[in-house]
C-alpha cells in the first residue's frame, strides 16, 4: 500500500515538472516574440566575426519490436561585431549562413533578437 503511494506521488511530481518545463518554454518564447514585436527594427554597420551550428539528434521508437528512426535538425547562428565593439549572436536560416562569411563587412537589420538581414558591402 505504501509504495503504491510512493508511486503516485513520484507520477505527480515528475508530470507536474515536465508540465512546468514545457509552461516555463513557453511563456519564454512568447515573452521574447512579444519583446521583439515591441522593439524598433534597427539597420547598422556591422561585422560578421563568427558562424556556429547546433545539431541536434532525435531518436524515434515504433512501438514494441520495431526499429526506431533516429533524426537530426540544425539550427544556425551568426555574431555580428558593431564599431563599438559589442557583439550579438542571431539565429539566421540555412540560406542565410551559406551567405555569411566571417570578416563581412555590411548593414546588418535586425529587431530585438531577431534576425532580419545583412547586406553585404565589402569582405575585409
Amino acid at each position: 500500500m505504501f509504495s503504491f503511494g510512493l508511486f503516485q506521488i513520484m507520477f505527480f511530481l515528475v508530470f507536474f515538472l515536465v508540465i512546468g518545463v514545457f509552461v516555463v518554454t513557453a511563456v519564454k518564447g512568447i515573452r521574447e516574440w512579444n519583446n521583439n514585436n515591441h522593439s524598433p527594427r534597427l539597420t547598422v554597420p556591422a561585422t560578421v566575426v563568427t558562424k556556429r551550428t547546433n545539431v541536434s539528434r532525435h531518436h524515434h521508437h515504433h512501438g514494441t519490436g520495431h526499429v526506431g528512426h533516429t533524426s537530426t535538425s540544425t539550427t544556425y547562428y551568426a555574431t555580428f561585431q558593431f564599431a563599438s565593439g559589442d557583439r550579438m549572436e542571431l539565429h539566421v536560416s540555412g540560406q542565410e549562413y551559406g551567405m555569411l562569411v566571417e570578416g563581412d563587412i555590411g548593414d546588418l537589420t535586425f529587431q530585438g533578437t531577431r534576425y532580419l538581414g545583412f547586406v553585404r558591402k565589402y569582405h575585409e
